[in-house]
């Protein structure tokens, strides 16, 4: 296993990565960049341990229902590379398990990934491509490029070109496991290519954005400054990539099972992470009533009890989703897909009107609190102090500080990168329920109705729909 040291250093392997108009040579050292080097490599002393057969639980693939449960609390403790190396390396066990007849590609995830958990590498997942006009197929494209494509091949190996968005990580990962965005059809054969790619490869280019605070007092971004992860724009302009590295290459029919694996294992862990934020929510909603002095009122009571309701039906879907799991033949276990999908989409679908009720339980201050440093001014310190109490018992510090966690967490950068990801992350909501739909027993369904209505002999009329 790798130590936070180590970990940093193996940064130091001439990758292309920029920010903001400059190439990045040293991550680490880069005064926004470098925060999220130090909580990865923190990661990796939390869960070190010494000996040639150490292998991190974040590495370790899931087995059964209470494995998958057990993964939740870790994974929490955790950054967010290190929660998508996870998803990575199960959605290379999900998929290898359904191209049973490609036994070539079997084999090389099974190698990829036992060196993978040996050398205790991150991963991380590219899956959007840039996809130009999206009312046009891979292959239409007025571009060719606009989806990730081979466009040569070498001795040993397969060349690549493209682009891959919304990348979470990809500046500090070691590699990027790379896939098809959607099902590809014959003469899309380019296309349908899924690969890992190291992150150092010669031609590969990552451009990083983030909502980071840029400076300043981090009491005024509490959450935000001390946790946050830049997304990658990754470039791949002509990469070699070794045979020994390449999952798929050319087999249409499929494509679609990596994406659809790695969405699986997406909106798991967008779900769990829905689930801690719900009673977040809830907790941050309730300490503002009690800090405002209206705790007791009944719309309040209201708007908190719904708010609780959600966060106890997004607990109820992630345990169904486990409970539920199926095991592959190779032994790895999978979340159920029916669970996992409902309640992924229903977090996301709900996630906004839930912060529109914490929102209208704070009031206006969680965007017009002064600053943390303003208490230290001598002319108006004390009297925001005073003003920003509400009473005995309320330090008008203790509310501001409530108001700038609540701020940071759900109407600034963060706030704002969260509104869109909640939806979009692991495929939006659309994609959502086509797979609900999908796994529903609408059949079964339709039985109950006519039995209920006491109807026999009803017209089969499921293929005009």
């Amino acid at each position: 296993m790798m130590t936070g040291a180590q970990y940093k250093a193996s940064l130091n392997d001439g990758r292309a990565t920029y920010f903001e108009g400059k190439r990045i040579d040293d991550i680490e050292g880069d005064p926004v960049l470098g925060h999220t080097v130090n909580e990865i490599a923190a990661t990796y002393d939390r869960f070190y341990a010494p000996g040639p057969d150490a292998r991190s639980p974040l590495m370790s693939v899931a087995r059964s229902a209470q494995d998958l449960r057990d993964r939740i609390p870790i994974l929490h403790q955790a950054d967010l590379v290190a929660n998508v190396t996870y998803q990575s390396i199960m959605t290379l066990m999900t998929a290898a398990a359904k191209i049973s007849d490609c036994p070539k590609y079997v084999e090389r995830i099974g190698a990829y990934v036992d060196r993978a958990q040996k050398d205790d590498i991150r991963i991380v997942e590219c899956i959007t491509d840039a996809k130009g006009d999206r009312s046009l197929a891979p292959g239409k494209q007025h571009d060719p490029d606009a989806y990730v494509r081979v466009v040569d091949r070498k001795p040993g190996g397969v060349v690549i070109r493209g682009a891959k968005l919304h990348i979470s990580g990809a500046s500090y990962a070691h590699d990027l496991m790379t896939i098809p965005t959607k099902a590809m059809k014959a003469g899309e054969e380019a296309y349908a290519i899924a690969c890992v790619v190291p992150v150092s490869s010669p031609g590969v280019r990552i451009v990083n954005t983030t909502y980071a605070p840029r400076g300043g007092d981090a009491r005024t971004f509490p959450i935000s400054a001390h946790h946050h992860m830049p997304e990658g724009f990754v470039i791949f302009d002509d990469v070699f990539v070794p045979e020994e590295r390449v999952f798929l290459d050319g087999e249409t029919r499929h494509a679609a099972i990596f994406a659809h694996s790695l969405g699986l294992w997406e909106r798991l862990g967008g779900l769990s992470a829905f689930v801690e934020e719900g009673d977040q929510l809830v907790g941050f909603a309730q300490l503002m009533a009690e800090a405002n002095g209206l705790a007791g009122e009944p719309h309040i009571r209201e708007k908190i009890s719904e708010m609780i309701i959600h966060a106890t039906i997004l607990r109820a879907g992630l345990e169904a989703a486990i409970a539920n799991c199926s095991i592959t033949p190779e032994g790895a276990a999978s979340p159920d897909e029916l669970y996992t999908n409902a309640a992924k989409y229903y977090g996301a679908a709900n996630y906004n009107l839930m912060v529109r009720h914490l929102h209208d339980i704070a009031g206006g201050a969680v965007v017009t609190t002064p600053a943390m440093a303003d208490l230290e001014n001598g002319e108006v310190g004390h009297l925001v102090r005073k003003y920003m109490s509400t009473g005995p018992g309320v330090d008008g510090e203790y509310r501001m500080r409530l108001f700038h966690a609540i701020r940071d967490l759900t109407a600034d950068s963060l706030g704002g990168w969260k509104a869109v990801t909640n939806i979009q992350a692991g495929g939006g909501l659309y994609a959502q329920r086509i797979v609900t739909r999908r796994y529903y027993d609408l059949a079964g369904a339709k039985k109950k109705a006519l039995a209920h209505a006491r109807i026999e002999n009803a017209p089969d009329l499921s293929k005009k729909r």
